[in-house]
C-alpha cells in the first residue's frame, strides 16, 4: 500500500510519452503522474537521481527511507489482482549505503555493492560515458574534479527518461549536456530535494533554487 504522504512512480503497461520533454518512453517506462493526469519521465520529474531498492528486506527499506531526504514508492498494476502493487522504493544512494552498513555485516555490504556496481556497468555504454564526460568538462571547464564523470554516469545510465539517453544528448548537443549539468547541480548544490520532500510543487521548488543554479553554472563555466 502507498502512504498518503509518499511520492509515487508508476511502471507503465503500455506505450508512454513524457508530457514535458515529449520523449517516447516505450513500454514499462517509469513515470510520475501529476494531479492533472500528465505523465512525466523520471528526468522531468526530478527523480532520476534516485536508485531502485526492490521490496523484500523490510529493515533495509525502513532504514533507507529514514535516511533519504527524498524517496518515492514504485507501483505496478497487477492485472490478476486489479490493483497497484508496491515494487520497491526509489531512494538516494547515500541513504541506501548507510542503511546497508547498519543492516549487514561488512562482507555482505561489499557483495551487495559489488553486484549493484556490476549492474551499473552493464547499464552504461562506457565509451559514450567517457565522451559525455569530456563534453561536460569542455563546456564547464571549472567544474570540480570528478564531477564530469558523476554527471555522465547519472545522465547516461539506461534508465527511463534520463537526459543523456535522449537523441540530442547522443550527439553531445550542448543544450542536452547543459540540462544534465543543471540536474546535477539542482540535486547536489541546492536544497531542491528537501523542498520536494516538504511538499513544495516542483515548479515552485525549481524557481526557488534557480538563482543558486545560475551562480554555479557561471562559476563552473569560467575559464
Amino acid at each position: 500500500m502507498q502512504r498518503k504522504d509518499e511520492l509515487a512512480v508508476f511502471i507503465t503497461s503500455r506505450e508512454s510519452i513524457c508530457d514535458e520533454c515529449h520523449e517516447n518512453l516505450g513500454r514499462k517506462a517509469w513515470i510520475q503522474l501529476t494531479a492533472d493526469k500528465k505523465a512525466f519521465c523520471l528526468a522531468c520529474a526530478d527523480l532520476d537521481h534516485l536508485i531502485f531498492l526492490p521490496r523484500g528486506d523490510t529493515a533495509l527499506t525502513r532504514r533507507a527511507r529514514s535516511h533519504s531526504t527524498l524517496s518515492a514508492v514504485v507501483l505496478k498494476w497487477s492485472q490478476s489482482r486489479k490493483r497497484f502493487e508496491r515494487q520497491g522504493l526509489l531512494i538516494e544512494e547515500p541513504a541506501l549505503r548507510r542503511a546497508e552498513e547498519e543492516c549487514l555485516a561488512d562482507s555482505d555490504v561489499r557483495e551487495r555493492r559489488r553486484l549493484r556496481e556490476a549492474e551499473h556497468r552493464l547499464e552504461t555504454d562506457q565509451e559514450y560515458l567517457v565522451r559525455f564526460a569530456a563534453r561536460v568538462r569542455a563546456i564547464f571547464p571549472c567544474c570540480p574534479k570528478g564531477r564530469e564523470a558523476a554527471i555522465a554516469e547519472h545522465a547516461c545510465r539506461k534508465y527511463s527518461g534520463r537526459v543523456g539517453r535522449s537523441a540530442s544528448a547522443k550527439t553531445l548537443d550542448e543544450n542536452a549536456v547543459r540540462l544534465a549539468v543543471i540536474a546535477h547541480i539542482r540535486h547536489r548544490e541546492t536544497d531542491y530535494d528537501k523542498l520536494l520532500s516538504r511538499g513544495f510543487d516542483r515548479a515552485d521548488a525549481r524557481g526557488m533554487v534557480k538563482g543558486e543554479i545560475d551562480e554555479v553554472l557561471k562559476k563552473w563555466g569560467t575559464t
